[in-house]
């Protein structure tokens, strides 16, 4: 067995240079980053926008079955997608972290891995961040800047009466992965020794642990020289994110169940565990993909694009939240999204 490292040996600022040493700079507005009492950052590209999140141990994720590196690169990406929803592209990160006494530095040393990972696969650099000490567990907080043309910033508060409502891949499948993790655990928990049954779930696991912010439709709209009226990432439900577009829009929705972008694996994962997957799809939450609306006269535009899905569009308030259902009901759109003061 290797030998381990305890944090009180490196120190504050020894442990800061060992687990950030490995990582690289990619943006040339970078001008000064960690080593420094502050980052120095050039504005130079356009507005700046600043979006900061924090994940706690028990709330938001479970050591039980989430691995370090696992847990480093979804840090980096859900805050990346909160960027990437105003129509913007990440270009830095600061990392804070408050850690327990049962942590080692290799420990951290392998969430700082995926969250170099994360740093690489989209090119942002980490320009700071802190550490302290936590007497319960592990909590990381993340803030990220990016850039995006003044013109060009997307809020949830745009949309039009007669716009296209349209969400990017496909949903459920992080809410489902979560069903599967917490399934083997509480397998674990009563046979110790048995392994997790994980096979034929690699899609919807990856969704949950492992998240990718939908940078490339950002750069997908630059190049078609499209700006949605409004946008919003999809972290707690499809139909809590139409909500939160609606309300600051003030207009009303028609939602077509038949038109949600369901997967095959969260589809048949859904009712190998009874549950519904269009409820699994409205409510779970986790995608991180992205829903917007563009003008009606933009269909043509998007109408044959894989990542585009057309799932309704946007009324008069008076109207109300409607969900279409398969068989033609009209019938009141609820959500029942992730409430972050409710632990799992």
């Amino acid at each position: 067995m290797s030998e381990t490292t305890n944090i009180n040996e490196l120190g504050e600022f020894g442990l800061i240079r060992k687990l950030t040493s490995k990582f690289e700079r990619f943006n040339g507005s970078t001008m000064v980053g960690i080593g420094d009492d502050a980052a120095v950052v050039n504005q130079e590209e356009g507005v700046m926008l600043v979006s900061t999140d924090m994940l706690t141990e028990g709330v938001h994720f479970d050591m039980m079955y989430a691995p370090l590196k696992h847990l480093g690169y979804k840090a980096i990406t859900v805050n990346l997608s909160d960027i990437v929803a105003m129509n913007g592209q990440p270009k830095q990160v600061l990392v804070s972290i408050a850690v327990s006494s049962r942590f080692t530095v290799e420990a951290l040393e392998e969430l700082y891995e995926g969250i170099r990972a994360a740093c690489n696969n989209y090119k942002v650099d980490l320009i700071g961040g802190d550490t302290t000490t936590s007497l319960s567990g592990l909590t990381i907080s993340v803030t990220v800047l990016g850039v995006a043309p003044a013109a060009k910033v997307v809020r949830r508060n745009g949309a039009q009466k007669g716009d296209l409502l349209i969400v990017t891949g496909d949903l459920g499948g992080a809410y489902m992965g979560l069903q599967v993790l917490e399934r083997e655990k509480l397998v674990f928990r009563e046979a110790p020794g048995a392994q997790p049954e994980l096979e034929g779930y690699d899609y919807i696991l990856e969704r949950q642990l492992k998240p990718e912010p939908r940078v490339d439709i950002v750069g997908q709209f630059e190049e078609m020289n499209l700006v949605p009226t409004a946008m919003i990432d999809i972290s707690d439900g499809l139909a809590s994110e139409i909500f939160h577009i609606c309300s600051e829009s003030q207009v009303g929705v028609k939602l077509y169940e038949d038109k949600i972008p369901i997967d095959q694996q969260t589809y048949d994962t859904a009712r190998d565990f009874n549950l519904d997957p269009t409820l699994c799809a409205l409510s779970g939450g986790e995608d991180y993909e992205l829903l917007f609306t563009l003008p009606q006269a933009s269909y043509d535009a998007i109408k044959d694009l894989p990542n585009f899905t057309v799932i309704g569009y946007m009324t008069d308030k008076s109207e109300g939240y409607e969900l279409i259902t398969k068989d033609g009901k009209q019938v009141p759109l609820q959500a029942q999204g992730w409430d972050s003061f409710t632990t799992k």
